[in-house]
């Protein structure tokens, strides 16, 4: 990762020390945990906690708006251009082909990619890159706080952190047949990945799959969400349309959302001051 830090960019900077948080919150929550010191080994955890100083005060009390692979996606679309969108991929094979070498699991990497775009202009977004059931649920609750738009993190928590459609609150979107929504293998030599079932369920996306994956894990949340941050008419097309999408049953929806994620910090004797770490420059 440090070898694609380019000091000279802001946003670089940023990233580092959003992935450096990142790593080592999910490193703390752990079962065995892992401090920063063992995950980094002495000489870099010097370097980088005198550089970066923030991550290693507040890992332990702050939860990650988003998981590390999805600051380094950002990183390598910065450094290739989002129109580059086959080198993005190979690039990031490539670091998983690297970090991989000796192990036999898949240390805090997405296994897929989607890019979703309406213009000429691609939107990228990355699977949960986290290890076991609770961190994935505790990043997606995150994720749809402090990280995804709006729409898709109403869309999200519809369903979750359960698999279950709440009966009361409905904020699933249809996204327009304009919009391409492409996801792609990162494991498997870079091959077409069709959309889950649960991604037909949130986005309205066509698939014959019949796999459910946890509603938020899927590299089209990420992707979608990046698209409507830029594209408000594509965003605004798509929007929510059920009865029960009002702002009291959101409210709802969300404070559910909000006591699961606190019992499964707790479960994990994690002491959240309730906040979600934001970076800050160096």
């Amino acid at each position: 990762m440090l070898e694609l830090f380019d000091p000279g960019r802001d946003l670089h900077t940023l990233l580092v020390d959003e992935i450096l948080h990142s790593i080592f919150f999910l490193g703390n929550i752990h079962v065995p945990p892992f401090s920063p010191q063992r995950i980094l080994g002495e000489e870099m955890f010097n370097g980088l906690r005198e550089t970066f100083p923030r991550p290693f005060k507040l890992y332990s009390s702050q939860v990650p708006k988003r998981s590390p692979f999805s600051c380094l996606l950002d990183m390598i679309v910065d450094l290739k251009g989002q129109e580059n969108e086959q080198e993005i991929i190979a690039m990031l094979q490539n670091f998983i082909s690297k970090i991989q070498q000796g192990r036999n699991s898949k240390p805090l990497v997405s296994s897929t990619i989607c890019v979703s775009q309406s213009t000429d202009i691609r939107y990228y977004g990355v699977s949960m890159s986290t290890s076991g059931r609770i961190p994935g649920k505790i990043m997606v609750s995150a994720s749809c706080f402090s990280s995804w738009d709006e729409y898709v993190a109403g869309a999200v928590i519809t369903y979750h952190p359960a698999k279950d459609k709440k009966t009361y609150f409905d904020g699933t979107i249809i996204l327009p047949e304009t919009v391409r929504c492409q996801a792609f293998s990162l494991l498997r030599g870079g091959s077409i990945m069709p959309p889950c079932r649960s991604c037909e369920n949130l986005f309205g996306l066509t698939t014959d799959d019949t796999q459910e994956w946890g509603y938020g894990n899927c590299a089209e949340a990420e992707s979608v969400s990046n698209l409507f941050k830029k594209v408000q008419e594509v965003r605004e097309e798509a929007r929510p349309t059920s009865t029960t999408c009002t702002p009291e049953n959101r409210m709802k929806a969300e404070e559910a959302v909000k006591r699961d994620l606190k019992n499964l910090l707790k479960e994990k004797k994690f002491n959240w001051d309730n906040n979600f770490y934001t970076p800050e420059r160096v």
